[in-house]
C-alpha cells in the first residue's frame, strides 16, 4: 500500500517545478505604486477595514455589478473582473465558466475517482492529500490563467435516497462520514498559510440544505419543497455543513434550490445566519445557479422579482450564480424593497474572500502556490494518487471459493464484455474535466493479459437491444476467464435526472445471465456507478463468482481494475451506503423522514434508520484476506459527576423520560472534550496476503430508544496488516457528537445507560451515567 502521507510530500515538493504565472490575465489591482492611496491596498490595515474601504469607494451601480457570479471590473480603481465559479469536485472541470481547457498553456487536469469511490476508502489522509493534489492543479490553472480562485466544491449533501442522481458526487449516506470527508476536502483544498485565514484557494459546501432531489415523478429540484422535522435536521441533514464551517473553516457556502419547510433555502435567515452566529462562519453565501430567479417565476413564494432579490438579501445570501441580482436590484432600491446597506453586507463578505486570496495585493513570489504553473498539472504523483484512492477505494462485495485473485499463468485468454470495458468517457462521472490520459479497462487489461478480446454485448449502458449478444457469447466461450462490466452511467444518473428503478439498466441482466450460461468458468462482475444496484440475481448465482463495485474510477481506472483482479492490490474498501433491494422504489422519494414508522409501513432510510432487508448493508465490503477483531482497551464507564474536569456536566439534573429512560442534553455538558476516550483495536491478518482495509467502529444504546439509531457509525480508521500479523489502532471516540442523536424537538441527547460499541463481530458494553 501506499503510504499517503509520502504521496502528499511528493505533491507538494513538486509544487516549485512549474514554470510560473501568466500575469496579464491575473492583475492585482494594488500592485501598482498608484493604487496605493487606495485604503483598500493599505496592507497595515486589517482586511475587515481594507474591505469595508473598498465598499465604501464604489458607486451603487458599480455595486450591483458585483453580485453575480461573474462580477464586473472596476476599471477606475484598477479592480479586474472576478469569477466566483470554477469547479473541483474531483479534478478540475470546466463544468462552470471559471475554467477553461480550451486555450491556454493547460489542456487537461487529473481526474480523480468519483467522491463516492474515494469515501469507500474511509481514509482521511487520503482524501486530504486527493483535496491538496487537486488545489495544486486548480491554483496552477489559475496561475496560467485558466481558472477562478473560488470553487464551489465538496458537495456534502448525505445521500438519503439511493435514486438521486447526483449521490455519486458526495461521500455518502452516513453524516458522520461525509462531515469527516468536507474537512479533509476543505483543509486540504483551501490551506491556511498564516495571519488573518489567507487561502490558497477558496472552497464552498454544497448545497446548504436538504436538497437531495433532482426530478422524480411530479417534483423537481427547483420548487420542491423538502419537509424536515426538527430531529432529522439536527442529526441528518446539517451536521455535514457544521463540521464543513466549524472544524474545515470553509470560506463559502452555497444555498441550494429547494424549499425547507416552505421557504426557499435562500431565504432562510434562520438556517443562513445560524452558520454565522452559531458556526462561526467567515465567508460568503452564493445562490446555486438562478436559484434567486426561481423563487418567484418557479415556485411563485414572492409577487415579484423584486421582493425575491429583497428576501434573499435580507437573509443573508451574498452573491447570485447568475445575472438576476444584476438585472433587477436596481428596481428592488427604487422600489423601497432593498437598501444600500443590504448590498454593503454581501460585498463585504465578498471582498473579505477575495482579500485572503490575495487577489488585490501584488504576488508574494515567497508563496510557494503562486508558482505553480502547467508543469504542476497531469503529474506522475497526481495520478499515482488518484489510482490509491480507486486500490482503497474499490469493494469486493462477492468472492465465492476465492475465484480472486486470478493467477497470471492460468490467464492466457481474457474477455472483458459490457459497453463501458472500453468507454473513457463514462469513467469520470459527473462534474469531470477534461482527463490527462484515461484508460479504458481493455486497455489496462492488455497489458496484463496481450490476449484480451472486447465485446460490447449492448450498444450503451441503457442497453435496450440484444442485437450485441451473439458477438459477447462467441467472445465469452473462447475466454479462459470472463469479466463483465455492467452498472450505470449518466443516462442513468447525474444532475437534473434521478433514477426511477435499482435494478440495473435495460437489458443488462439478460446479457449477465447469457455470458455466465456459457462460461468455461464462473465469472466476474464489476460494477460501475454511483447509485446502488439490486443485485440480488448475482449475490446467489453460482455462475458468478465474484462482484466488484468500483464507482466512477476516473482517468486510472483501466490501469487499477488489472491490479485488483490479479492481486497485486487486496481491496479493502467498505460501501457507504446501503444497497437497496428494488423493492425499495415503493418508498416516496420526496419523504424526508429518515426514522421508519410503522403505522403508515415506512421502513426508514439509511443503515442507521432503515429496517427492511439489503441486498449489502453500509460498511460491507470484503477482502482476499480475512480480518479479525480484538477491543483491546475501552473504559466500562464513564460518570460525568466524577469526571476530574470541575462542572463537566452543568448544574441542571439528568432529564428522566416517563418510561424511566435517563439521559442528558448535550449542550447541557461543559465539556464535551473531557468526555472523549480512546479505543484500543488488535486487527488481525488471517490470511496469506498482506492488505489494508477500513475498521469501522459502530456503537448503540442498549436497550434501544424510541427514536435512536439501530447503529451509528463512532470512529474509522485505514489500517495495514501484513499476513498473519496483527495490528494496533487506536480509534477516538466522542460522544457528544458520535453517540448522541436527536430527540423530537430538535435537541442533541445522550442516553444515560449501558451502550455497545461494536466492530466486526466484537463487542464492548459501556456504562455512562451522571
Amino acid at each position: 500500500m501506499y503510504n499517503v502521507p509520502l504521496l502528499l510530500l511528493l505533491v507538494v515538493a513538486s509544487a516549485g517545478a512549474g514554470d510560473g504565472a501568466a500575469p496579464a490575465s491575473n492583475a492585482r489591482p494594488c500592485a501598482s505604486p498608484a493604487a496605493n492611496s487606495y485604503p483598500f491596498c493599505n496592507a497595515t490595515l486589517p482586511f475587515p477595514a481594507r474591505a469595508r474601504a473598498l465598499v465604501s469607494l464604489l458607486t451603487l451601480d458599480e455595486k450591483i455589478a458585483q453580485l453575480s457570479n461573474t462580477a464586473a471590473g472596476v476599471p477606475r480603481l484598477g479592480v479586474p473582473p472576478f469569477e466566483w465559479w470554477s469547479e473541483s469536485l474531483h479534478g478540475v472541470c470546466d463544468n462552470g465558466p471559471g475554467v477553461n481547457f480550451s486555450s491556454g498553456p493547460v489542456r487537461s487536469a487529473t481526474i480523480f475517482p468519483q467522491v463516492i469511490l474515494s469515501a469507500a476508502a474511509f481514509n482521511r489522509s487520503l482524501w486530504r492529500a486527493a483535496a491538496q493534489a487537486i488545489a495544486v492543479e486548480a491554483r496552477a490553472m489559475h496561475n496560467a490563467g485558466q481558472a477562478g480562485l473560488t470553487f464551489w466544491a465538496p458537495n456534502i449533501n448525505v445521500f438519503r435516497d439511493p435514486r438521486w442522481g447526483r449521490g455519486q458526487e458526495t461521500p455518502g449516506e452516513d453524516p458522520a462520514v461525509v462531515s469527516a470527508y468536507s474537512v479533509e476536502y476543505v483543509k486540504g483544498f483551501q490551506g491556511d498559510y498564516g495571519e488573518e485565514g489567507r487561502m490558497m484557494l477558496s472552497a464552498c459546501c454544497k448545497h446548504y440544505i436538504a436538497y437531495d432531489l433532482e426530478k422524480w415523478r411530479g417534483f423537481t429540484r427547483y420548487t420542491f419543497n423538502a419537509k424536515v422535522n426538527a430531529q432529522d435536521m439536527e442529526d441528518t441533514y446539517q451536521p455535514p455543513f457544521k463540521s464543513c464551517i466549524q472544524e474545515g473553516r470553509a470560506s463559502c457556502l452555497m444555498c441550494s434550490y429547494n424549499q425547507v419547510n416552505g421557504v426557499p433555502a435562500c431565504a432562510r435567515k434562520d438556517i443562513l445566519q445560524r452558520a454565522r452566529d452559531e458556526w462561526g462562519f467567515q465567508g460568503y453565501i452564493t445562490s446555486d445557479c438562478d436559484a434567486v430567479a426561481i423563487i418567484h417565476e418557479n415556485q411563485t413564494y414572492t409577487a415579484s422579482d423584486e421582493d425575491s432579490i429583497a428576501l434573499v438579501l435580507k437573509a443573508g445570501m451574498d452573491i447570485n450564480c447568475g445575472s438576476f441580482l444584476i438585472r433587477h436590484t436596481k428596481s428592488a432600491i427604487e422600489k423601497g424593497k432593498v437598501q444600500e446597506e443590504d448590498i454593503n453586507h454581501a460585498l463585504f463578505n465578498l471582498f473579505s474572500v477575495q482579500l485572503r486570496l490575495g487577489f488585490f495585493d501584488k504576488i508574494n513570489e515567497n508563496q510557494w502556490f503562486t508558482q505553480l504553473g502547467p508543469n504542476n498539472v497531469c503529474t506522475t504523483e497526481h495520478r499515482e494518487l488518484a489510482a490509491e484512492a480507486v486500490r482503497q477505494g474499490t469493494v469486493l462485495l462477492k468472492n465465492d471459493n476465492s475465484f480472486l485473485p486470478l493467477k497470471r499463468s492460468e490467464v492466457g485468454h481474457i474477455a472483458l464484455i459490457g459497453p463501458a470495458a472500453n468507454d473513457p468517457y463514462i469513467l469520470g462521472g459527473d462534474y469531470t474535466g477534461v482527463p490527462c490520459h484515461s484508460t479504458t479497462f481493455v486497455k489496462g487489461m492488455q497489458a496484463y493479459v496481450p490476449k484480451t478480446t472486447f465485446a460490447a454485448g449492448c450498444k450503451d449502458v441503457p442497453c435496450n437491444s440484444t442485437d450485441g449478444f451473439g458477438e459477447a457469447i462467441e467472445a465469452a466461450k473462447r475466454a479462459d476467464v470472463v469479466v463483465l462490466i455492467a452498472g450505470l452511467n449518466l443516462t442513468e444518473e447525474t444532475e437534473d435526472h434521478d433514477r426511477v428503478s435499482l435494478l440495473l439498466p435495460g437489458r443488462q441482466m439478460d446479457l449477465i445471465h447469457t455470458i455466465a450460461s456459457v462460461t468455461k468458468k464462473p465469472v466476474v462482475l464489476v460494477l460501475m456507478g454511483g447509485g446502488p444496484v439490486d443485485v440480488s440475481f448475482a449475490k446467489h448465482d453460482p455462475h458468478i463468482a465474484s462482484i466488484l463495485w468500483i464507482g466512477y474510477p476516473g482517468e486510472v481506472g483501466g490501469n487499477v481494475l488489472p491490479e485488483i483482479l490479479f492481486g497485486i492490490y487486496n481491496p479493502g474498501g467498505k460501501l457507504p451506503i446501503t444497497w437497496y433491494p428494488e423493492s425499495f422504489t415503493a418508498v416516496p422519494m420526496n419523504d424526508m423522514n429518515m426514522r421508519a414508522d410503522a403505522s403508515r409501513g415506512y421502513p426508514g432510510r439509511t443503515y442507521r434508520f432503515y429496517t427492511g432487508d439489503v441486498v449489502y448493508g453500509f460498511g460491507y465490503g470484503l477482502s482476499y484476506s480475512k480480518y479479525s477483531y480484538s477491543i483491546l482497551q475501552a473504559p466500562k464507564k464513564i460518570s460525568l459527576s466524577r469526571s476530574s474536569v470541575p462542572d463537566l456536566i452543568s448544574r441542571k439534573p439528568a432529564y428522566t423520560r416517563r418510561d424511566g429512560l435517563d439521559y442528558v442534553q448535550v449542550e447541557d455538558i461543559a465539556s464535551c472534550e473531557a468526555l472523549q476516550f480512546p479505543v484500543h483495536i488488535s486487527v488481525s491478518n488471517d490470511g496469506a496476503m498482506d492488505g489494508s482495509h477500513a475498521v469501522l467502529l459502530f456503537g448503540r444504546s442498549k436497550p434501544s430508544f424510541p427514536g435512536s439509531p439501530i447503529k451509528q457509525l463512532v470512529g474509522f480508521e485505514r489500517v495495514h496488516t501484513a499476513a498473519g500479523r496483527s495490528t494496533d489502532v487506536e480509534i477516538t471516540v466522542d460522544p457528544c457528537k458520535l453517540m448522541s442523536f436527536a430527540n423530537t424537538e430538535g435537541r442533541r441527547v445522550l442516553f444515560l445507560g449501558t451502550h455497545v460499541l461494536m466492530v466486526g463481530d466484537e463487542e464492548h458494553e459501556l456504562l455512562i451515567e451522571a
